[in-house]
């Protein structure tokens, strides 16, 4: 570990459900840029090392999207969990965005490592997510980091699902609300993909679950949640998608159709705690 990586700054803490909320922040060797960060400790005993559930959020969220809205403290420290909520992406004056594009740059880093100029320099999400800060995490918190569960919403649902799949050794459980499926070919993510990875579909494939899938990727089982009126369900989702694949493959997936139910934080909140007891029973069993 390199003492750039190494050295933390306590933003904030707060006292929940007899546990504490935190809101970190560090200078990054993968993104060179300071990243912020939260995490949530249950309660537990001295000493004690507790399993470790990432949440990675969606398009134009930082980490304080669902520390704000996802409604997870009180089940969390019931069930003993650390939940890490990463941001979406680099950030900071240097880093080159679109401003104007919110499906692009400055928080829609896609969890993955950008590979054409001039985004490859900042743009190492997936590293970053993968590599960097899970050491800081070990290193900072009592975190039990053989007991790794992996979530996410709509563009993190891609991200935990891609990185799931990519890393089976590290993950024992991995879920998604209203994940991007196949963003190789949805319209909000081609021409992010065609930005950050170059316009060679071929390298495309390491960052899309279905293509991951196809080409012989496995995970034990996802969980996922789909808000039947969600307005980005045909264009951008594309559930169904992920079930011809799984299918094909032999994946196995539980998909949950939630009619009624959007994209928002109001549908994450709703179904978060079947998420969690998910999770907790794949990382405690």
């Amino acid at each position: 570990m390199t003492p750039e990586t190494n050295t933390l700054e306590t933003v904030s803490t707060a006292r929940a459900h007899g546990g504490v909320q935190g809101v970190y922040r560090h200078q990054s060797v993968e993104t060179k840029t300071p990243m912020t960060f939260a995490v949530f400790v249950p309660p537990h005993g001295e000493g004690e090392k507790l399993p470790v559930l990432w949440y990675l959020s969606g398009l134009t969220c930082t980490h304080a999207n669902c520390m704000d809205k996802g409604e997870y403290r009180r089940l969390a420290a019931e069930l003993g969990l650390i939940v890490v909520l990463p941001d979406t992406s680099p950030r900071g004056e240097e880093v080159p965005d679109e401003k104007d594009n919110w499906q692009f740059g400055s928080g829609a880093g896609f969890y993955l490592d950008a590979m054409q100029a001039p985004y490859a320099e900042n743009y190492r999400m997936y590293s970053y997510v993968v590599k960097e800060l899970p050491d800081l995490i070990a290193a900072h918190f009592p975190a039990d980091m053989n007991r790794q569960g992996i979530a996410g919403h709509s563009m993190g649902g891609h991200g935990a699902l891609t990185i799931a799949l990519k890393n089976p050794e590290r993950f024992k459980s991995a879920s998604a609300f209203a994940p991007i499926v196949k963003p190789s070919v949805a319209g909000w993510s081609r021409p992010a993909f065609e930005k950050y990875l170059g316009t060679d579909e071929a390298a495309w494939r390491e960052y899309d679950t279905c293509l991951l899938i196809e080409d012989g990727r496995r995970f034990p089982e996802f969980l996922v949640d789909q808000g039947g009126a969600d307005s980005f369900l045909t264009t951008g989702l594309m559930p169904e998608l992920l079930v011809e694949a799984a299918d094909k493959a032999g994946q196995k997936v539980v998909l949950n159709l939630r009619e009624g139910y959007d994209h928002s934080y109001n549908f994450i909140s709703t179904f978060m705690d079947d998420h969690l007891r998910w999770h907790a029973a794949r990382l405690k069993g």
